[in-house]
């Protein structure tokens, strides 16, 4: 009870913490994904997909840093420190950021900027700094700071959210499947893998509800990646035949802006996936890297 209340009387509000050059990059990570956000809603490319997942990134990834941001001004970091590693947890959140916001600016530009786009080659560029936000955030972080992480961003957690990226990569990609069961099976296995990686990663963060748990959440995550792996093994066959059988790329096909270009990046991200749940089983079964298995 005595610790309880000697860490209440240090959680106080700090604003002095948007002074320093973490609070300094939050404050620009923030600026720069609602000005790219609005940028790109201005431009209104509503029906696209992949330019609502970009919207999604440039909201979502603010919105995780001003919540880190909050936390931090008014010390609360050091009440959450009973349940969960709050540098892990930040220094995650900034590396899954980077990797989200630099995808996102090789997709947008990849799509909708070309020579004569200049509002797109300034929207890109705008997604371009926010990554790089992001990323000096990651190397303060890890090189110039020292911090170690213990789940999230350390490997095994890291490799957890790099599954979940390729499958959001690969849900907007994923056109077509209206009426087609062999498609709609593949969507399925794609499904049922990302909706336990996010359960497992917050298992993971909150170690108070880890230690509360009646099952052991390692083995659990074992059985995980196996079900994934076979799943996957499963898609990687049925997708490639059921799309590409007797149904050669078109002449037609400029870069990725045809139904058969966008089909193929299904295919290759589900390759990617695959390999990513293969490394992470096999590192798992080995305990290689911090892969723990009970």
């Amino acid at each position: 009870m005595d610790r309880l209340k000697d860490t209440l009387s240090k959680a106080v509000f700090t604003p002095s913490s948007l002074m320093s050059s973490r609070g300094g990059l939050h404050m620009s990570q923030i600026v720069l994904c609602l000005v790219t956000f609005v940028l790109a809603a201005i431009q209104g490319e509503t029906q696209h997909t992949y330019w609502n997942y970009a919207l999604f990134v440039w909201a979502f990834c603010p919105l995780l840093t001003l919540f880190v941001t909050i936390i931090e001004m008014f010390a609360l970091n050091i009440l959450l420190g009973f349940c969960m590693d709050w540098d892990d947890f930040t220094t995650g959140v900034a590396m899954s950021s980077a990797l989200m916001t630099l995808s996102i600016f090789i997709i947008y530009a990849n799509f909708y900027a070309c020579r004569v786009c200049f509002y797109s080659w300034v929207v890109s560029g705008f997604a371009l700094l926010c990554g790089v936000l992001y990323t000096l955030e990651v190397i303060k972080d890890k090189f110039l700071d020292g911090k170690t992480g213990s789940y999230l961003a350390a490997l095994p957690g890291f490799w957890k959210v790099l599954e979940a990226f390729v499958s959001c990569i690969i849900f907007v990609s994923f056109t077509g499947y209206d009426g087609k069961l062999t498609l709609i099976l593949c969507l399925i296995a794609y499904i049922i893998p990302f909706l336990i990686i996010p359960l497992i990663i917050a298992t993971n963060i909150l170690k108070s509800l880890k230690n509360c748990l009646p099952f052991n959440i390692d083995r659990f995550t074992f059985i995980f990646l196996i079900i994934s792996v076979v799943l996957y093994c499963c898609t990687a066959l049925a997708y490639p035949i059921y799309i590409f059988r007797n149904n050669p790329r078109p002449s037609d096909c400029p870069g990725s802006f045809c139904i058969w270009a966008i089909q193929f990046i299904v295919a290759f991200m589900t390759y990617v996936n695959l390999i990513f749940f293969i490394i992470d089983l096999v590192f798992t079964l080995l305990e290689i890297c911090g892969f723990k298995r009970t």
